[in-house]
């Protein structure tokens, strides 16, 4: 059980973050040097849209990602959030983008 003793702790940092801010990213790696190729995909849209944003290194912290699939029950990284809710990984960004609904979603 001790391995387990920052779990809960994890999962309200993560509420947290994304209570506390209108548009989080967790990625691999940061916004300057993305770890993956989707984490710079999708830091590519967010800046396409000239939207300010967060980012969440799940690279420096296990638990935050681990944390994070449990928290969105969502499997892949990079993760976005708006508003508080998860919108979806590099695929569904992709997606959103390319038929403009992500740019409504972030000026609502």
């Amino acid at each position: 059980m001790s391995e387990n003793n920052d779990i809960p702790n994890i999962a309200e940092q993560i509420k947290q973050t994304v209570t506390d801010n209108p548009v989080v990213l967790f990625m691999k790696g940061n916004a300057n040097f993305p770890q993956c190729g989707f984490s710079g995909r999708a830091i590519q849209i967010l800046q396409a849209l000239e939207t300010e944003f967060v980012t969440v290194d799940v690279l420096s912290n296990d638990s935050v990602r681990q944390g994070i699939k449990d928290f969105s029950n969502w499997p892949t990284i990079p993760q976005l959030y708006v508003n508080g809710e998860f919108i979806g990984g590099c695929d569904i960004m992709t997606e959103m983008y390319e038929s403009g609904e992500l740019k409504d979603t972030l000026s609502a």
